[in-house]
């Protein structure tokens, strides 16, 4: 037997009967199929943990505008979509630290780029200029207190 489904057998030891009866099923089936019934993720949420963590919060909720869903002394939740969130922690409280913007980039999509660059130029922050990039995307960046990258973009409209 291959090592990887060594492994996977040896990971149902520990569940319910029923679950492994589940897993076992779907461990028959061709990947793709696998990857619909077993892995389908209903929201997401992006944590930062931040050592600037209020002056963070203050960029998200002021400057970007964004809507509180989860408000608590060191944790902020954020909505970006019906099921995209963006939350910051507070790093002296959480058992993760910060990265300090280090290796990530936020990529959210917007209908109309030049509304939403003008939209956050008017909120006072200071952005790059739309550039159009090769894939088919016009996109322009900026960065929170933290450092981390934000990129948005919007597809370019077909003539």
């Amino acid at each position: 037997m291959h090592q990887t489904t060594n492994r996977y057998w040896k990971c149902l030891e520990n569940l319910p009967e029923h679950v492994q009866k589940i897993s076992k099923k779907n461990f028959a089936l061709p990947i793709s199929k696998k990857m619909t019934d077993t892995f389908s993720p209903k929201n997401a949420n992006t944590i930062l943990y931040c050592k600037k963590w209020q002056e963070t919060v203050d960029f998200y909720k002021h400057r970007l505008k964004l809507p509180i869903t989860h408000d608590s002394d060191w944790f902020i939740e954020f909505k970006l979509t019906e099921t995209a969130h963006i939350s910051i922690a507070d790093e002296q409280r959480a058992s993760i630290k910060s990265s300090g913007g280090a290796g990530i980039t936020l990529a959210l999509q917007v209908e109309n780029i030049a509304d939403a660059w003008q939209d956050l130029c008017d909120s006072g922050l200071e952005i790059d200029p739309v550039r159009e990039h090769p894939w088919g995307a016009y996109v322009f960046y900026f960065f929170d207190p933290e450092g981390h990258r934000i990129e948005v973009w919007s597809p370019k409209q077909e003539k």
